[in-house]
């Protein structure tokens, strides 16, 4: 069966094949999670928010609070220990946003980085050509533009992605740049150093995350489109032989990496590219998908890119990218496998699936069943009361814990709403101090998912709570505890 059509199935990664066949704006029967949960979820709790808000806001444009920024540190995190820490054929990279403007126009950027592009003279907003019918008409959003007799749509037109900037102390006579559309030009112009400094040499991989920018015509859904983003990518250099080999065993490592971190797997799906969808560059391309609240929807892509880019960077430089095998005495210009995520859109699935709602006594609770490894805060210390000694004793086992890991200390308002509070923020353990604890050092640690209370001795807290973070974890969704 062709791997277009067939579920995935490789390596010990499975999805489910019912899933596979999910219309594109169809939801997981079960799932309470919608766009707007979201986006008023990350803005109460100050995970995400509309940039420059106080000027009314710019367009697609966010700005990170506190546990936004904890919970996209702890996803680069995981990336960086599956792609680096655990790997001793992956080394890494911190390249320029600017760099030199040839770089684009070895890539094709300049020439090529484009999407077909249409106005409406009536409601002046602008669209993307491939993509009328996911868009809103300017003056009836129930309707795709083109589709009301109000419409007047120009022809397409190419719209190159490129922002484009002036260095210099003078723009009229600085010289033109663009900010990187993708970092993964930055590791082809590097790829020379590596071999030298790091002696590594085929099959090895260079990996980076860094900001991207892309002068979108549409954007939208929160922060899964905008125009500034990060992003996480992978190169892998190969001997041409090995290309389709090692393109096969990365379809398997992310998706696998996504599984491990508690994406739902009835929620994930690969997706290869059609012939007419490939990069001119790429042999084969796939897609790994999540089942967003919008439908299915791309999360992240892995391309075998063939020898194209250092090629290209050889011609347009003059200096020689092959790499010579001194065991086979060939010489040749590798070919790169390359996995490529976007940390918000990676963040926003994570939030869309640990989103969910239950009820406890008779009230409604919102919690994100968040992975510990990625929950941005790992564990909440609270007295139950502010007396009677209760916070001096709980800011001392704050203390004792925010040392190895994320804890927030808690004393504001009755206990059951901080619980709600955390819960809302994914916090996975919350450490109550009470009168007991005071005679015999002992604590109540509540687990967020199962709601169980356990008694532990202060002097085993830490050894405890790491076990805990050290288990494997399994969303609760999955397990059929309904959310």
């Amino acid at each position: 069966m062709d791997r277009l059509t067939c579920p995935v199935s490789m390596a010990g990664v499975t999805a489910d094949p019912d899933t596979a066949q999910t219309p594109q704006n169809a939801q997981t029967a079960g799932d309470v999670v919608t766009m707007d949960k979201l986006v008023s979820l990350a803005k109460r709790r100050g995970f995400v928010f509309p940039s420059s808000e106080i000027y009314g806001g710019l367009g697609s444009s966010y700005d990170y609070g506190h546990y936004g920024v904890l919970l996209k540190n702890n996803v680069k995190a995981q990336w960086w220990r599956a792609m680096v820490q655990e790997r001793d054929d992956i080394v890494a990279l911190d390249s320029a946003i600017i760099q030199s403007p040839r770089t684009w126009e070895a890539s094709g950027h300049v020439q090529s980085f484009t999407d077909p592009l249409v106005d409406c003279r009536t409601c002046k907003l602008r669209f993307r050509a491939d993509r009328l019918d996911e868009e809103e008409c300017g003056r009836k959003p129930s309707k795709h533009p083109g589709e009301t007799p109000d419409c007047d749509l120009t022809g397409a037109r190419d719209f190159n992605l490129l922002f484009e900037t002036t260095i210099g102390p003078v723009r009229e006579q600085g010289s033109t740049v663009y900010l990187r559309p993708e970092t993964a030009q930055g590791i082809f112009l590097n790829f020379k150093h590596y071999l030298q400094f790091a002696r590594k040499k085929p099959p090895f991989g260079i990996a980076q995350v860094g900001k991207s920018f892309r002068n979108e015509i549409t954007t939208g859904n929160f922060i899964f489109r905008t125009r500034e983003f990060e992003q996480m990518e992978m190169e892998f250099f190969v001997s041409p032989a090995a290309a389709e080999t090692w393109f096969e065993y990365w379809l398997a490592e992310r998706m696998r990496w996504y599984l491990e971190l508690g994406i739902r797997e009835n929620h994930l799906r690969l997706r290869a590219h059609d012939n007419d969808e490939l990069s001119h560059y790429s042999s084969a391309t796939d897609d790994i998908e999540y089942l967003f609240p919008i439908g299915w929807q791309e999360l992240e892509g892995i391309a075998n890119r063939g020898d194209y880019d250092l090629r290209q960077h050889s011609l347009h430089s003059g200096d020689d990218l092959s790499y010579f095998d001194t065991e086979t005495r060939t010489r040749y210009i590798p070919h790169v496998i390359e996995p490529a995520a976007g940390v918000d859109r990676a963040m926003l699935a994570f939030l869309a699936d640990a989103y969910d709602e239950d009820e406890i006594e008779g009230e409604s609770r919102t919690v994100l069943r968040l992975h510990p490894a990625v929950a941005p805060v790992k564990v909440a210390v609270l007295p139950l009361v502010r007396k009677d000694g209760q916070p001096e004793l709980a800011r001392e086992v704050h203390g004792q814990l925010r040392g190895v890991l994320q804890a927030e200390y808690d004393e504001g308002g009755a206990i059951g709403r901080r619980y709600r509070r955390q819960d809302e923020i994914g916090t996975p353990w919350a450490v109550t101090i009470d009168h007991q604890s005071l005679e015999d050092r002992t604590v109540t640690v509540r687990d967020r998912d199962t709601l169980a209370q356990t008694r532990i001795a202060i002097d085993d807290l830490k050894p405890e709570l790491q076990r805990r973070l050290d288990e494997p974890w399994r969303s609760p969704k999955l397990r059929g505890a309904r959310s």
